[in-house]
């Protein structure tokens, strides 16, 4: 982690000294004498703790000095400090977003440890932004416009606003969780979390621990007290992905929280209130579970509330174009979109897919980084897909050879660099030598 920049503002030049030295262990500490002069060293760079000083000179205060920050840098945590110790002070800055409020005379100690708690949350935030943008890169997306998908999209966004639970069902790898989460970011719970568990992960008898927590000393290991996902996710979704693994145990448990609103953490009796929207996914038949006595019929009706089917990519075929495309730009190499010639396009569409979306991400993502020309072929897709026998007729128009679709490509890329040639030899991974004969191959319908 880099080291923390700390911004002191107070009007005792003494003060501000005194806090030099105390924060000085945790980062590099720059001061201000007023609010004015706070807000210039705000515009000149990023901080990840302010200390103020309350009451200061005109113009302004220690007020205003959080308002700065709020309004600039919103995740940027503020303690105020204060002489006067009032509690009208301490309700104003608590309002109005400040992270704590001591008063004068110092405590070191208290300062310290403030501070640390401070830098703890702005890191905290930092690090669920990244791992958010992380797994928006890397999730599943529904891409295409077959019936199936569009049925899909619709009740996703009737379902959306409402808070009842959501049964996803579809096979393994066709996005249920992109499902889910697309339901929580169009829902009044957006900006509550979104707490995913595969509960085909986690064995049976941690499983209830998990998903209610747990008190200290319930059990053997439980050195402290720990909140279960049911609370972490309270004011946003969980989405409890392969429910149908879930024991009769925690079923039970389950169909009480959904019933109630409130859990007991394992080793104590007191209920917790909570504020869930459960989306629930599987892979399996759940009404065959029930009839064969391994999953709860209450808990079916409860969860089955909304019901979304994903259906597999071999049923909606003419979405596989549309998706070869998504990856391929998502893993494209530079940023330049590499071309997929029409055979292996074709040869794409007619495999079965048993691992759905998620496995054509993955053999795209592996042919684009064993490629080195930008011009995806049958060739590149291994077996039985780049081999696979053509399940769809035959390839209309005159089709262009392979050496018109690397010069085409060839020649986007340095269009990409505005004509630098060494630039765009390095973009496709190949010598200067190597880009002119690219670019010398016959055009289509010309003599070579």
């Amino acid at each position: 982690m880099s080291t923390a920049r700390i911004l002191v503002v107070d009007d005792d030049p003494q003060a501000r000294d005194l806090l030099q030295r105390l924060l000085g262990t945790l980062g590099a500490v720059t001061q201000a004498p007023d609010p004015k002069r706070a807000a210039e060293r705000l515009a000149e760079g990023p901080f990840d703790l302010v200390m103020t000083d309350m009451a200061m000179p005109e113009p302004g205060d220690g007020l205003k000095v959080l308002q700065d920050v709020k309004t600039h840098l919103p995740d940027t945590p503020v303690i105020v400090v204060t002489a006067f110790g009032n509690i009208e002070g301490a309700l104003d800055s608590i309002q109005q977003g400040a992270f704590d409020y001591l008063a004068k005379p110092f405590d070191v100690d208290a300062i310290l440890r403030v501070a640390r708690r401070a830098l703890e949350q702005k890191r905290l935030v930092e690090e669920n932004r990244s791992l958010r943008k992380q797994v928006e890169r890397t999730s599943l997306v529904l891409v295409g416009r077959s019936p199936a998908l569009l049925e899909v999209y619709k009740h996703v966004a009737r379902a959306a606003a409402s808070n009842v639970p959501v049964l996803i069902t579809g096979e393994t790898g066709t996005g249920k969780e992109m499902v889910a989460r697309s339901l929580h970011k169009r829902s009044p719970r957006a900006g509550g979390a979104f707490i995913p568990v595969d509960c085909g992960a986690i064995t049976e008898s941690l499983m209830e621990s998990e998903l209610f927590g747990h008190a200290k000393g319930s059990f053997t290991g439980a050195s402290g007290a720990r909140r279960g996902v049911f609370e972490e996710a309270s004011g946003g979704t969980l989405f409890l992905d392969e429910i149908g693994d879930v024991g009769m145990k925690v079923q039970s448990q389950l169909l009480r929280v959904l019933q109630e609103g409130e859990i007991r953490r394992v080793g104590e009796s007191v209920p917790v209130k909570v504020d869930v929207r459960v989306v629930a996914a599987t892979n399996k038949d759940l009404k065959a579970r029930v009839v064969e006595g391994l999953f709860r019929e209450d808990l079916l009706y409860r969860l089955d509330v909304v019901h979304l089917h994903l259906p597999p990519l071999r049923e909606r075929r003419e979405d596989v174009p549309a998706l070869v495309e998504h990856f391929a730009g998502r893993h494209a190499r530079g940023g330049v979109r590499p071309v997929v010639t029409p055979e292996a396009m074709t040869r794409l569409t007619g495999y079965d897919w048993p691992g759905n979306v998620r496995q054509l991400e993955n053999v795209v993502a592996r042919a684009l980084a064993l490629n080195v020309t930008g011009v995806l072929g049958p060739q590149d897709f291994p077996e039985p897909i780049g081999d696979a026998t053509q399940k769809l007729t035959g390839l209309a128009g005159d089709m262009p050879s392979l050496a018109e679709l690397s010069r085409r490509y060839a020649a986007q890329v340095l269009q990409h660099v505005g004509g630098n040639k060494s630039e765009a030899a390095r973009l496709l991974d190949v010598d200067r030598k190597t880009l002119y004969k690219l670019l010398e191959a016959p055009e289509a319908g010309t003599e070579s």
